[in-house]
């Protein structure tokens, strides 16, 4: 895998079960053995702030167990914005590999396409929050819902998201879909039904696809 290229700001994305956490490990250390120097961190979370943020977020203290979009919204966008300012930004002026599982497009799909808020306010909120930073690849990890949610743990279907019915993540799938199918150049759709080292293969050949197509000729 080259190395050439640093700085480079790598999401995943994609419904409940679909292996974020597990695939974003995995790149990292792919890419790492490569001799890329990489780091991995999450949304929200990923800072001190982002964490207490979690918790609520995901009803894990079954606390604020119902939120309003809008107010969820705001909340993940505070955990952005510290995750870009003490985390994001610094990594990839060093020039290292970011790798991010969720970041705003997840916002776009859960919020967005799942809840009903107006895409544009979303999005003028996100371009707060980073000050205007996108990812350079995203990656969907794509799932039927009902195969996603079979794969957690029943402990996991505890969280806020995993308690949405099923007509809520079909949404969300939907979502993610029609972002990737709006910017095709930046986002790679990967089967996520396939077995785990297949699934990571498939990410790190869009991986060294963008690094490709980044190096000088």
């Amino acid at each position: 895998m080259a190395n050439a290229i640093t700085g480079l700001f790598v999401t995943l994305e994609g419904g409940e079960g679909a292996g974020k956490s597990v695939q974003a490990g995995a790149l990292c250390a792919r890419l790492r053995a490569a001799g890329v120097n990489a780091i991995t961190t999450r949304e929200p979370g990923g800072t001190p702030l982002g964490e207490r943020l979690r918790a609520i977020l995901l009803g894990l203290s079954n606390e604020h167990a119902e939120l309003a979009p809008l107010s969820e919204a705001l909340l993940f966008m505070a955990a952005r914005a510290e995750l870009v300012a003490a985390v994001i930004r610094p990594a990839l002026a060093r020039g290292e590999l970011v790798i991010c599982d969720r970041f705003s497009d997840s916002t776009r799909a859960y919020q967005g396409y799942g809840k009903g808020m107006d895409l544009s306010v979303i999005d003028e909120l996100n371009a707060i929050a980073t000050g205007g930073l996108a990812p350079d690849v995203v990656v969907l990890l794509d799932l039927p819902p009902d195969v996603g949610l079979s794969r957690r743990p029943p402990e996991g279907n505890s969280d806020r998201f995993g308690r949405e019915n099923i007509a809520f993540h079909e949404r969300v799938r939907a979502g993610y879909r029609a972002l990737a199918a709006q910017d095709p150049d930046r986002w790679f759709v990967v089967d996520a039904s396939r077995p785990r080292d297949a699934i990571a293969d498939a990410i790190c050949v869009c991986i060294e696809q963008e690094l490709s197509r980044r190096s000088p000729a």
